[in-house]
């Protein structure tokens, strides 16, 4: 029933649109008088201004059979550099970029497929649950967008993320959530050949306080990496200021504030041994989310992913997606793999079966369980 031409010409046609983080309009505006002409019902926020966009969170509704359980599906709209000018390339069944850009499926492809699925059941006036398709901005900058999304808008107590790498039929049941570490160190300016012993070196200090931090991979839950460690000066000035940006994650909210507890702790016991000072914010960007392997939603995942000869598998994943922000506003979300590889590079890829069979998915969920 899924269209494959017309699937793979709307992907070529939204991965042209320049629409990085940030500049999402233009993406946005497409898809808006898409969604229009198919008969959904079509709103948008201001979501943009806090977010710091162009664009703006989409809520696409399609009524289906009264007395069904509705169902959210989302994807995200912007994409991470260099993604402007993007050439797709479709040859022996793969879609790439030309090579000096991203291709854009993460996450293209999974708009696309809600929209073909969602084209699909109207046109053939299939008997279908309510579907609302929740479109955000500024995903691949913080989750900024579905941070700012008007829940009261969304009836939907589940919700399939299309926003996964791998093969479809990936169910990602658990990620993790993550905290945010920005801290900086204070020492004492000093003439490093003249007087080295009257400063307070705080690349020194923070140096010892990473050393003793746990970090990469802590256990099967839970990571933390020190992402930039930042100080300028000359040679001969003893530094007097040193600025850390960090993060943990873990699935076990217990085990992600003990980490970040410990990073914290660390700084501070090497400030008070050298005699600096520490500065620093502690952030939770998003928290974890667990979806039971029994669970009726992932029951119905599943048994749509057999109807379409596709294997289901559940996994946990070491990223967070919009998924877990929905899940903090009591909605039952998990994210589905659309076949998304090596993103996020210039090599991103993604083959026509697989963005086919994410399509496929999509309207077998849609339907009428």
């Amino acid at each position: 029933m899924i269209q494959e031409k017309r699937l793979l010409d709307t992907f070529l046609d939204y991965v042209k649109i320049d629409s990085e983080t940030g500049n999402e309009r233009a993406v946005c505006d497409r898809l808006v008088a898409d969604l229009r002409a198919i008969g959904c019902t079509v709103t948008t926020d201001e979501a943009g201004a806090k977010a710091g966009s162009n664009g703006y969170n989409i809520y696409a509704t399609l009524p289906g059979v009264e007395g069904s359980e509705p169902i959210a599906m989302s994807s995200h709209l912007d994409t991470v550099t260099p993604g402007n000018g993007i050439e797709p390339v479709v040859e022996n069944g793969v879609i790439r970029s030309k090579g000096n850009t991203i291709l854009g499926g993460d996450d293209k492809g999974g708009v696309v497929a809600i929209l073909e699925a969602m084209r699909v059941v109207s046109e053939q006036k299939l008997p279908h649950r309510t579907v609302e398709g929740i479109f955000t901005i500024c995903e691949e900058g913080g989750l900024r967008g579905a941070k700012n999304l008007d829940y009261s808008r969304i009836q939907s107590r589940v919700a399939a993320v299309f926003d996964g790498g791998g093969d479809v039929g990936k169910i990602v049941t658990s990620a993790p959530g993550q905290l945010k570490l920005t801290a900086a160190v204070i020492g004492r300016a000093a003439h490093a050949g003249v007087a080295p012993e009257k400063g307070i070196s705080a690349i020194q200090v923070a140096a010892h306080a990473v050393a003793q931090m746990k970090l990469l991979r802590i256990d099967s839950e839970t990571t933390a990496n020190i992402g930039t460690f930042t100080a300028q000066g000359a040679t001969n000035i003893v530094p007097e200021r040193v600025e850390l940006q960090a993060e943990c994650r873990s699935r076990s909210t217990d085990k992600l504030r003990a980490q970040g507890q410990h990073m914290v702790d660390c700084l501070q016991k090497a400030c008070d041994q050298f005699g600096a000072t520490l500065e620093y914010e502690l952030e939770t960007s998003y928290l974890s989310y667990e979806v039971g392997e029994k669970d009726p939603f992932i029951l119905q995942i599943e048994e749509a992913c057999s109807a379409l000869s596709i294997t289901p598998s559940q996994v946990a994943s070491g990223g967070g997606s919009d998924a877990n922000i929905m899940s903090q506003h009591g909605i039952k979300a998990v994210v589905l793999a659309t076949g998304m590889d090596k993103v996020h590079t210039v090599e991103e890829q993604l083959t026509l079966k697989n963005l086919e069979d994410t399509a496929r998915l999509a309207l077998q969920l849609m339907l009428c369980q």
